[in-house]
């Protein structure tokens, strides 16, 4: 429209928005060209802008210091200089940023196995059993062994995507390799975490039991398990 733009919609389950002053916002501006040049960015100031409102400020399972919540926009109007970049380049941004979000997610997972193979080793060392460390039973080694190995691949498929965005080359499929492999990998270690504590591991408050709660959000969030499998199987495929 002349002179800023009118938002009417809603968007809920964003990271940091129940405490956020701005939001960057994708809309539609031209119906007719859709996401290939029909999306706009803007940047909204929530608390300065009649029609934009804070919402849904969810209770998670884990990762609980993260607050999640929604922004409603009814009519709310934003400036001219809101537009971020050219008017129907916002999906393209979008795109941009996929991939770093990805390794995000994947690094982050890997830290939460990291944490879960340090808490479930500690563990193993110090709890005894007949007259010996549980760390000393082949069941307890075997699987820290394969804990440390779920961390290290997943680290070195990591290192890999980053390195590859580093030099400018295609790293979508490799990217969403160490999303998927990250993930995965860190709700599988995190649940070992907690058989290795035993009983003690299934109580709120042990490091192990917050560990295993916060993982499952990874597989979900910058595109689920699945969504990394249709990008890797295309790039297999052709």
């Amino acid at each position: 429209m002349d002179g800023g733009w009118r938002l009417t919609g809603e968007k809920i389950y964003i990271h940091n928005a129940p405490v956020a002053h701005f939001a960057l916002v994708l809309a539609v501006t031209d119906k007719s060209k859709r996401k290939r040049g029909g999306m706009s960015m803007f940047l909204v100031d929530i608390d300065d802008t009649p029609g934009a409102a804070r919402a849904y400020h969810e209770h998670k399972m884990g990762q609980r210091a993260s607050q999640v919540g929604g922004f409603v926009f009814e009519d709310a109007f934003v400036p001219g200089s809101a537009l971020l970049g050219e008017e129907g380049t916002g999906f393209g941004a979008v795109l941009q940023v996929l991939e770093k979000g990805r390794l995000g997610i994947g690094a982050l997972a890997n830290g939460i196995s990291r944490a879960a193979l340090d808490t479930a080793t500690e563990h193993a060392r110090n709890r005894r059993q007949f007259g010996q460390r549980i760390a000393d039973f082949q069941a307890i080694a075997f699987t820290l062994a394969d804990m440390a190995t779920d961390y290290e691949a997943a680290r070195q498929l990591l290192e890999h995507g980053a390195r590859l965005l580093d030099e400018g080359r295609d790293a979508n499929a490799a990217c969403s390799m160490a999303k998927l492999f990250a993930s995965e990998a860190s709700i599988r270690n995190t649940s070992r975490a907690v058989q290795v504590l035993g009983g003690s591991g299934y109580i709120r408050g042990v490091e192990a039991e917050r560990l295993y709660r916060d993982a499952r959000i990874t597989t979900i969030y910058e595109g689920t398990s699945e969504v990394q499998r249709i990008i890797i199987s295309r790039a297999v495929i052709g």
